[in-house]
């Protein structure tokens, strides 16, 4: 009987890892994912490596939705902007453009995104804080001015009125002359991980995802290249959820935008290869790694066996990711770049296509200029000196790395199973599910931070007893005067019967079942604010104050 000398050094090996002395805590990713000392095949047991992994490019996609992926062509540099009015972000934008970043990412503050008026009582203090504000055609008319949307790829952090501000911008491209369907960017537009998480909502769950399916169905026909939702798992994690539930949860909302796509009789693989997904990069890079594989797999098994797609461009699951600013600590601020620096290299082995890393000052202020071009460096010298960009998926074939990602699609299938018994989508959100699951995860980490058997540097471990301040950016308080100046004279100069009839017309379709981007896009034009069309639609839609019941 002959020896298999694997299996004599496996055992010698598990001798000697038995006598070494061990930490106190048995060591977990930061979601609480148990971690074996050694990963070898036995934990691959029946895994098929040609069937479970295949290659890039190819079904399932765990290694990436494109055979070179960065050898033939790098991520989208996008570093997230806004500030004050449109004409400064403007400015940051075309700062950032010089500094060598690829694509535009824009920042509305909390007005916008809440649907409200820079006039509106409730906005006093907010307007341009915590981004740029809009209240009309004429603000992202400024907000691009200078910028060729034919050579830029924009995207809109956005959400309860993603559909006004995506009419405001394809206004503003027709006007610029630019035809729609050279446009190339992504709205945010994903409401469901609003009632997860966000908190910024303003009608009730279906009126809410019907807007985001009248983006989804008139873009698929007159803006092709446009993803028409980021599909987010951001705000999920930043919430305090564990990875598996950023997973879980992310694609459970895009099946249901699927789904509710399919009712009203869109044929899936017309819309399909324009949903795109927006995930958190954390610091666990091995656990980062391995949720993106999961989710690529999950996705692309999903729209073919149960939704019958049949392009492949349906099957791909194409993905933003930003670096996690839940992980950014206002002790020794610096050290922030070098989370970010490895929470990126995460996303990038984990095969994103774009990427947004976090300045260091952001839990102090928006980000400096300064701060801004650090961020931008760390993925220039990621993309350019460390060459992780030459090889595609190098982690792939990784004990560790594929056990940990099927164990999250086995987790995740576990959340699926969990929505269905619930009734679905709607009727879980309704139950609090998400959010009380994303309460406890938070609960159980933060307990883990606070008996130290989670460090985090700077804050429970290697402190600094003193710390220079750093400089901030400072908003100008001007900015609120001037927004609400402006949009005065352009409520004096506009034609008010324009202006009530398109609102009008705007209640009229929201009764309906008709595609309310036409009438928007009338709207926008006679200058109707973001506030007066939000107001028109909770007319008829009503306002969501559910949160309550939570």
């Amino acid at each position: 009987m002959s020896i298999d000398p694997n299996r004599t050094l496996l055992g010698r090996w598990q001798s000697e890892n038995a006598a070494a002395p061990l930490r106190p805590q048995p060591p977990t990713t930061v979601s609480g994912l148990p971690i074996e000392a050694l990963y070898t095949p036995e934990h691959l047991a029946g895994f098929d490596p040609v069937k479970d992994l295949g290659f890039p490019g190819q079904y399932p996609f765990t290694r990436g939705v494109h055979a070179s992926m960065y050898r033939s062509r790098l991520w989208t540099m996008r570093q997230f902007a806004g500030f004050g009015t449109a004409r400064q972000t403007n400015e940051r934008f075309k700062f950032l453009l010089e500094k060598g970043q690829t694509g535009l990412s824009t920042a509305f503050d909390l007005p916008t995104l809440m649907g409200l008026d820079s006039d509106d009582p409730r906005s006093l203090g907010e307007v341009g804080r915590l981004g740029v504000a809009v209240d009309t055609l004429d603000d992202v008319e400024q907000l691009f001015r200078g910028i060729d949307l034919n050579d830029v790829s924009v995207s809109m952090t956005i959400n309860a009125p993603a559909i006004v501000v995506m009419v405001f911008f394809l206004a503003n491209a027709k006007n610029q002359g630019v035809d729609w369907k050279n446009l190339r960017g992504t709205v945010q537009n994903d409401i469901l991980k609003e009632f997860h998480a966000q908190n910024e909502i303003v009608f009730p769950p279906v009126p809410s995802v019907r807007l985001v399916c009248d983006v989804i169905e008139f873009c698929a026909e007159q803006v092709p290249q446009w993803n028409t939702v980021s599909i987010s798992g951001y705000h999920i994690r930043e919430a305090g959820s564990t990875a598996v539930q950023e997973l879980a949860f992310t694609l459970a909302d895009g099946f249901h935008y699927v789904e509710t796509c399919l009712e009203r009789g869109l044929d899936v693989d017309s819309f399909a290869p324009r949903l795109s997904f927006f995930f958190n990069s954390h610091n666990d890079l091995f656990e980062e790694v391995a949720k993106y594989r999961a989710a690529r797999a999950l996705w692309a098994q999903t729209m073919r066996d149960k939704y019958r797609a049949k392009k492949e461009a349906s099957w791909k699951l194409r993905c933003h990711a930003q670096t996690a600013g839940c992980s950014l600590q206002d002790k020794q601020p610096e050290v922030n770049l070098i989370r970010v620096a490895y929470q990126a290299l995460a996303a990038v082995l984990g095969g994103c296509q774009s990427l947004h890393t976090n300045s260091m000052d952001e839990t102090l202020a928006l980000p400096s200029e300064h701060a801004a071009t650090l961020a931008l460096r760390t993925q220039q010298v990621l993309a350019y000196e460390t060459g992780v960009i030459n090889s595609v998926d190098p982690l792939g074939g990784s004990y560790f790395i594929e056990t940990l990602t099927k164990q999250m699609e086995q987790d995740a299938r576990k959340y699926f199973e969990r929505i269905a018994a619930k009734g679905g989508m709607i009727q879980a959100l309704e139950a609090g599910l998400f959010r009380r699951e994303i309460a406890e995860a938070a609960f159980a980490y933060q307990r883990e931070v606070d008996a130290q058997r989670k460090l985090i540097v700077g804050v429970n471990a290697f402190q600094e007893a003193e710390e220079k301040p750093i400089e901030t950016l400072i908003v100008d308080e001007n900015v609120e005067k001037e927004q609400v100046a402006a949009l005065a004279r352009i409520k004096k100069e506009r034609s008010r019967a324009a202006v009530e009839k398109a609102l009008g017309d705007i209640r009229k379709i929201a009764k309906g079942k008709s595609n309310l981007m036409p009438a928007l896009l009338e709207a926008v034009e006679v200058r109707c604010t973001v506030g007066e069309i939000m107001n028109a639609l909770a007319d008829v839609f009503g306002r969501y104050d559910g949160a309550a019941k939570w």
